[in-house]
């Protein structure tokens, strides 16, 4: 049987391992294991020494028949070269964007850097020099940037990325701040999957992974001001791309 693949693309600290442990407990699902470390598959530079059996037989179940498999792996939005990748392994795949606030995903990426001693900085001074340290990490140690917290958060740019190989109607765009313990919203996109979307699953009112949340207190009104400014256009364009006001991210 011919089984479809979607693909969690992104973003960081917006939600996607609470989406991966929704979709993984649905009978008709099987997500790629483990959920960590993520399997990266298709940000190798290349891939022509693997077959499609080989991915298969890394991160699924020999022995499963699901309706449909899914992989989470964060850091392929920021990547062309993953694009074009899953595009010519799986041309029909649907890709998921789970999108939160920047400033609030900002913050929870700052926290995450720092917890695992990669950020030294305090947040004002890291993003205000984010531009002349966002490239200098080890990539031996982490597979993308511990310190894009700005970057990261203009949604629409890694979008337009993704638009350069696959079309708009095979990208389902969730928004973090509607997702979490929201049942329509899970029910919705277990239909938009084409997966039994009675289904309730037990992790629905879970927190999982979740972070420091309770950053506000770094934000100086000045800075706050300056990452609105920042954001506003790109949220903008992000807007007009999805035909919607995102009233969640109203600050």
């Amino acid at each position: 049987m011919n089984v479809e693949h979607f693909f969690i693309v992104g973003a960081q600290r917006s939600g996607t391992t609470y989406l991966y442990q929704i979709l993984d407990e649905h009978p008709q699902i099987e997500m790629a294991k483990p959920v960590r470390p993520e399997p990266k598959f298709f940000l190798k530079p290349d891939l022509s020494a693997y077959t499609h059996a080989d991915y298969l037989r890394l991160f699924f179940d020999p022995a499963s028949t699901p309706l449909l498999r899914g992989e989470k792996t964060t850091s392929y939005i920021e990547s062309e070269n993953a694009a074009r990748q899953i595009a010519a392994w799986f041309p029909t795949a649907k890709l998921i964007f789970v999108l939160r606030e920047p400033i609030a995903r900002a913050l929870s990426n700052y926290h995450f850097s720092s917890k695992n001693g990669l950020e030294t900085l305090s947040f004002e001074e890291a993003v205000r020099s984010e531009d002349q340290r966002r490239e200098q990490y080890d990539r031996a140690q982490v597979s993308t940037s511990p310190f894009a917290y700005l970057k990261r958060g203009r949604y629409i740019d890694y979008i337009h990325l993704y638009l350069r190989y696959f079309d708009r109607g095979q990208m389902i765009f969730l928004i973090h701040e509607e997702l979490t313990a929201q049942a329509t919203a899970i029910r919705d996109l277990y239909a938009r999957l084409g997966v039994d979307m009675a289904f309730t699953p037990p992790s629905l009112h879970r927190h999982i992974n979740s972070g420091d949340d309770k950053v506000d207190d770094l934000l100086s009104p000045p800075l706050k001001d300056d990452l609105c400014a920042y954001f506003a256009e790109p949220t903008a364009q992000l807007e007009a791309l999805l035909g919607r006001h995102i009233t969640a991210w109203l600050r």
